[in-house]
């Protein structure tokens, strides 16, 4: 029994990054007072439904809501400084400040 588990410890503990899947999320600035953000998956997975959320300065919510199902958003620019946030839960959270959305 112990070759056996021997055998499968390895294969589990070198298995797991190959099942993981990073988050991607980029957003760029229309130059037409809108802003387009896409996100999605390393693996090629969908990131339609996944929540979007524009952060005020203050940390106000701006908006909320969904990617659709082309996995893209498209909202108004907001005034002054701002932070898109693509939330897929725990360890699939990213951020983009608005200094770093280009047109």
């Amino acid at each position: 029994m112990k070759p056996l588990v021997s055998a499968f410890v390895p294969l589990l503990i070198f298995s797991a990054p190959a099942l993981a899947h990073t988050p991607l999320f980029a957003c760029y600035d229309n130059s037409d007072g809108t802003v387009l953000c896409e996100g999605g998956f390393s693996d090629g997975s969908s990131a339609a439904g996944v929540a979007i959320r524009v952060l005020g300065a203050d940390g106000s919510v701006l908006l909320e809501s969904q990617l659709n199902h082309l996995s893209e958003i498209e909202f108004d620019k907001p005034d002054g400084e701002y932070t898109a946030v693509f939330d897929a839960g725990e360890g699939h959270r990213l951020e983009i400040p608005s200094s770093r959305i280009l047109p």
